[in-house]
């Protein structure tokens, strides 16, 4: 796309003043970069995922409400990581983090792997801990 058709749609990014990078070609065909508040397609994409975390949290809220799942799990999908991004943050295996969803195994978790959580949902050991549902 050339430089002066860079859209400038008014979504999600010019409500906050923001702008995104993105490349273009200038009047010399050569590649160089420009700054676009978005264009419709990409603000209609982002929204929709944005209703599908949203969702995806909501239902792991009402699961740990329900005893199914534990605390662990619906900050997961809040702070909008998978088990591998998870894993990774707080230097587990996937099967070991998955098994930490279990309501029962996670009572038993101590001080020092529920702060590896909380540390990665950026929250205190104690909202980790005594996560209300209400």
């Amino acid at each position: 796309m050339e430089k002066e058709n860079v859209p400038q749609h008014d979504g999600n990014l010019s409500k906050k003043n923001l702008k995104e990078l993105v490349y273009a070609t200038d009047e010399n065909g050569n590649y160089t970069t420009a700054l676009s508040t978005g264009w419709e397609p990409k603000a209609i994409a982002l929204s929709n995922a944005i209703d599908d975390i949203k969702e995806r949290a909501e239902e792991a809220r009402i699961k740990v409400k329900n005893g199914e799942v534990s605390p662990i799990c619906y900050f997961m999908e809040l702070n909008k990581m998978d088990l591998g991004i998870l894993a990774g943050y707080v230097e587990m295996w996937k099967w070991r983090v998955k098994r930490h969803f279990k309501p029962a195994v996670f009572a038993k978790l101590n001080d020092k792997i529920l702060q590896k959580y909380a540390d990665a949902f950026d929250i205190s050991l104690a909202d980790l801990k005594n996560f209300k549902t209400d």
